[in-house]
């Protein structure tokens, strides 16, 4: 691309041409507000805030949407433009209610904090606010209209980021909305429940269903005892919310934390990370040498199975029966480790800590996730509502000392970690995989072919000779491309060129996910990798296989990978859902 001279409020900059105007003038050091426009996003022009003047000329410019030219001059702050831009925002909140103190978002909130910028202190504008009520039918999200800015973020993530169209522009003028077709209940729609759209949502419109008040409950009450697992991307997404820098890594104080909540005891899922690997590549093996539907597709991802079920039932054959790392442990938890320390497994109360809001949902999904009797996991918390939870509970994070997590549940491999990382669960799987078919041991245990943020990799793994066709997607709309793939080489009685494959629902896959804190964009997607891959190098053990603590799990109660215990607690099935329930 050819290099452009432009200036910003006299500021000379060079950028490639077709720079849009924003990022020329963040080039040059000048912020211009914005509201609508996300990194993740195409520009949408919306909100009208970042609208710049073009010197020598009438023209005003939307500067996220229009790209620069040669000797391009542009103002982005007047008195004018601060009026408007003031104008424009008083009209914003004059439809959208001012209960900030009681809102989920309070102190997150971007209208809130631009309104500080402003000085807003008035509403010269008649209040005129929907009367429409929270959708609360998703077990993992409620909307609440009320306080929709009509930005059109959510709408464009569900449809552009995900291709799942649950959410769509409903009506004209004041009367739009962003809801599901025919204004049907989320619960209805074709939602997965991924919580990309609460992630994108500038204010309190779409978050996800806080069930703190259950966890205090249950930490309170003398009948249960609290045990609490954490994702692998918890260790990386939890320090931001404490002013830390992305990817820096806090696992030990997020146990300490655990405890100081109130929890019995404190238990990872990368213990059931290190599980899955060894029940589905177990189950991969199998596949390769018995015979079984190929491309075996992963199965962590309860926003992926949503979507494979609703978009692809006919593909389902080719989606590993390992239920996720969180289901594996709760399972786990209310049986092995009950029976072990002698506790009554209706009197344990199992919690989860997740980057995901459809974890919600995946915990009471079916009866398989009451395998041991019980429902495994009883309660699950995302990121954002954990951070609430801990500073709501007069905890001060940052001077927490370092604690170790309970054995066995507590211990894990590297592989474990990488998990929370798009790539991460099929880089895990290679390396057990490799031992499974060669009995070795892989020597270089770092495949850098599968880590990055491009939204299709692919690849081969050469086992000893045997070479194995694979491919990591994340993002649904691009996850789409591949199962089409499947879908057509079935047809036709061929096998799509793959015999495993990686699908996140969300980009970045977990540390990016819906429960994590707000404000995602590459970069930050990049840091949050970085700090799980650091982790994973440090690491005294790196395979699943190698765990000690899994080992011992087999050796005296799941006898081996896909045993008949393994398979009741560990696995599950899968049946075709009806995009629209009504």
């Amino acid at each position: 691309m050819s290099i452009v001279h432009v200036k910003i409020n006299g500021i000379p900059v060079e950028v490639e041409e077709g720079t849009s105007v924003l990022n020329a003038a963040k080039k040059a050091g000048v912020r211009i507000p914005t509201l609508c426009y996300h990194d993740d996003l195409k520009p949408f022009g919306s909100c009208g805030l970042c609208i710049v003047k073009q010197e020598g000329s009438a023209k005003i410019i939307r500067a996220c949407a229009a790209p620069v030219n040669e000797g391009l001059s542009v103002i982005t702050n007047d008195n004018e433009l601060f009026q408007v831009r003031k104008t424009i925002l008083e009209m914003i909140l004059s439809t959208h209610p001012s209960s900030c103190l009681s809102c989920i978002r309070n102190g997150e909130c971007e209208l809130q904090n631009i309104a500080a910028e402003f000085g807003l202190r008035e509403q010269p504008f008649e209040v005129r606010l929907s009367d429409a009520e929270p959708d609360t039918s998703s077990a993992s999200i409620v909307l609440d209209p009320q306080k929709c800015i009509k930005c059109g973020r959510c709408v464009q993530v569900c449809q552009d980021l995900q291709g799942v169209f649950a959410l769509e522009f409903i009506g004209r003028g004041d009367g739009t909305c962003m809801a599901p077709a025919a204004m049907l209940k989320l619960d209805d729609s074709p939602c997965v429940r991924c919580g990309q759209c609460a992630a994108h949502c500038p204010v309190g419109a779409i978050y996800e269903k806080d069930e703190i008040a259950d966890f205090r409950a249950a930490a309170a009450d003398p009948e249960k005892q609290v045990v609490v697992q954490i994702a692998p991307s918890i260790r990386v997404g939890l320090s931001e919310s404490f002013g830390l820098p992305a990817g820096t890594v806090t696992t030990k104080k997020i146990y300490a934390a655990i405890r100081r909540l109130g929890a019995m005891a404190v238990h990872d899922t990368n213990f059931g990370a290190d599980l899955t690997i060894m029940e589905e590549g177990t189950e991969l093996v199998h596949r390769l040498t018995n015979g079984g539907a190929l491309p075996q597709l992963t199965s962590c991802c309860p926003a992926w199975v949503d979507y494979v079920e609703k978009y692809y039932p006919d593909l389902l054959d080719h989606v590993s029966s390992a239920k996720s790392p969180m289901q594996m442990v709760g399972a786990i938890e209310k049986t092995f480790y009950a029976k072990k320390m002698g506790i009554d497994p209706a009197k344990l109360f199992t919690v989860a800590i997740m980057p995901c809001t459809a974890k919600k949902y995946e915990s009471d999904r079916d009866e398989h996730m009451h395998a041991s009797g019980f429902r495994d996991v009883d309660l699950v918390l995302t990121t954002r509502e954990f951070a609430r939870l801990i500073k709501s509970s007069g905890i001060d994070f940052l001077k927490l000392e370092e604690e170790e997590a309970d054995s066995p549940i507590g211990e894990y491999s590297g592989a474990g970690t990488i998990f929370g990382a798009t790539g991460g669960v099929m880089e895990a799987a290679v390396r057990t995989a490799y031992h499974l078919v060669t009995g070795d041991e892989l020597q270089d245990v770092e495949v850098a072919s599968v880590r990055g943020l491009t939204e299709i990799k692919k690849g081969s793994v050469d086992f000893a000779g045997t070479k194995v066709r694979v491919a990591v997607i994340h993002g649904l709309s691009h996850a789409k491309e591949v199962m089409d793939e499947i879908r057509a080489a079935k047809a036709a009685g061929e096998q799509a060129p793959y015999e495993f494959i990686e699908i996140m629902a969300c980009r970045g896959g977990c540390i990016a996910g819906g429960g994590q804190p707000y404000g995602a964009n590459d970069i930050l997607r990049e840091e949050r990798s970085a700090g799980l891959y650091a982790d994973d190098k440090q690491s005294h053990v790196r395979c699943s296989h190698q765990n000690a603590s899994i080992q011992q799990l087999y050796e005296e109660f799941l006898d081996k990978p896909l045993s008949e215990t393994a398979h009741h607690l560990l696995h599950t099935s899968y049946q075709g859902i009806p995009v629209y329930k009504a």
